[in-house]
């Protein structure tokens, strides 16, 4: 027996695809199948397996945790929650690995699988070895069984554990994704006062879309925020592992704004640590970094290279601009947005400043939100190379840890390739708009250079 999955469906950091279309029942018995293959050929036994709230996550499930048995091992079912709830499964309980379904926050007729493998991500080569595998059929066969447990309250009591934070007035929106449970149960042991937005897990979305790094998308929240004049709000996407933030003034706190004030709390307890934050982030962040007197380190954008990195230099801390935070400190170091938004409250406290203060403090930068547009997919790393080599042919100076960013007297500019997608990601930050107007006509004719115009922005 084999199986050939659809080519657009084995991605970097995860297998997606779309329900009925690319993506179906016979997709997750064979990733089941390889999955378990793989643990077993490792030592492994067990796997726990989690879903998000997708219409259509409890039938792959279903089919995901056939492919496991059928594989020859156990699958541990912690059921409906968010993607760090089965990342918390994987850290605890006596298992080899973990399958999460979910769409994260794509439409939703999508859905897809994130993995951790015995401790560490799971990507990149790893994901196409499933592939392979499957379409040689080259299985391991057996009879595991299937055992459900309900680990909510654990978790949940977890993310609670030795909490230092004071009472604040929140607002939270689950935005009817997979935490809306969590959200609920957390908020109940919290001190302060809180109101919950669209905690009902509910596939269609009926809200919003659960993207909080699109400022569209926090309407609901700024609206609940202002009227009921609370401290700040935070967000979540529809897995639960990034995070959004506003300050009591309606504005957005980005990713790598979030990480300078993580940053400040966790440096207080670990002098010197390194911080680690993706090419996307402001250099407000790195610079802020050091100056706290930690190490500062940029790294190649993707939740999976992000979290092996803090395992290589041994970082409490690390960042996104799409929202995903990390901690090891006192934590697993995986991506948790609840845990976050536990820490947003501890960070505030330690500081001894509202999250609005710490907000307003932060030094005024003129950028781009992250800007992404079409490209042919045979095309995209071909033109950042061709970038790269104008570059350094012109003297330019330039980092190249992820695709090129380019160092100016008016700022820098970003040029990258997306890993999941066929587009490619630009960004820039300067002193004035004037400056910013510079950096993007730099980026628009090393773009016209290789043939290509940057067009409408697309979305993740």
């Amino acid at each position: 027996m084999t199986h050939d999955f659809h080519p657009t469906m084995l991605r970097e950091y995860d297998i997606r695809g779309v329900v009925g279309d690319t993506l179906s029942d016979a997709d997750a018995y064979a990733i089941g199948r390889s999955f378990a293959t793989m643990i077993r050929r490792a030592g492994g036994k067990s796997v726990a397996v989690g879903y998000d709230g997708r219409l259509s996550s409890p039938m792959l499930a279903e089919a995901l945790i056939r492919g496991i048995n059928e594989a020859g091992v156990d699958a541990l079912n912690v059921g409906l929650g968010p993607t760090p709830m089965l990342y918390y499964a994987a850290s605890t309980e006596p298992v080899d690995g973990g399958i999460q379904i979910t769409g994260s926050h794509n439409p939703p007729d999508y859905n897809g699988f994130k993995m951790v493998f015995q401790g560490r991500p799971f990507f990149g080569a790893d994901i196409q070895a499933i592939g392979a595998m499957a379409a040689a059929g080259d299985w391991d066969s057996g009879e595991g069984s299937a055992q459900t447990i309900d680990i909510v309250d654990a978790y949940v009591d977890r993310l609670v554990e030795g909490f230092a934070g004071t009472a604040f007035r929140i607002g939270w929106d689950a935005g009817n994704g997979a935490a809306g449970t969590v959200i609920e149960k957390l908020t109940a042991k919290l001190p302060g006062e809180h109101f919950l937005l669209f905690t009902d897990i509910d596939g269609h979305f009926p809200n919003h879309h659960p993207d909080p790094t699109e400022e569209k998308n926090l309407a609901d929240l700024r609206k609940l925020v202002a009227e009921r004049n609370l401290d700040f709000g935070v967000a979540f996407d529809g897995d639960g592992d990034r995070i959004g933030a506003i300050d009591g003034e309606g504005r957005v706190i980005w990713g790598d704004q979030l990480l300078q004030i993580y940053a400040a709390a966790v440096l207080q307890d670990r002098p010197g640590a390194t911080v680690i934050a993706d090419v996307k982030a402001s250099q407000a962040l790195f610079d802020r970094v050091a100056e706290l007197g930690g190490q500062p380190l940029m790294w190649k954008t993707g939740h999976s290279l992000i979290k092996a990195k803090m395992k290589e230099v041994g970082s409490p801390l690390a960042g996104e601009m799409s929202g995903h935070i990390f901690f090891a400190d006192r934590y697993y170091g995986y991506d948790d947005a609840p845990y976050a938004a536990i820490r947003l409250i501890e960070a505030a406290t330690k500081l001894g400043q509202s999250v609005t203060e710490l907000r307003g403090g932060m030094a005024p930068m003129v950028n781009t939100p992250e800007l992404r547009f079409q490209v042919d997919e045979v095309r995209k790393f071909a033109i950042v190379d061709e970038v790269l080599a104008r570059l350094a042919a012109s003297g330019a100076q330039v980092d190249r840890t992820d695709g090129a960013r380019v160092l100016t007297d008016d700022g820098w500019w970003l040029l990258r390739a997306s890993n999941t997608q066929d587009v490619l990601v630009a960004r820039a930050e300067a002193k004035d708009e004037a400056a910013l107007g510079r950096l993007m006509a730099a980026i628009d004719e090393q773009l016209a250079l290789s043939g290509v115009v940057r067009g409408e922005s697309v979305g993740h």
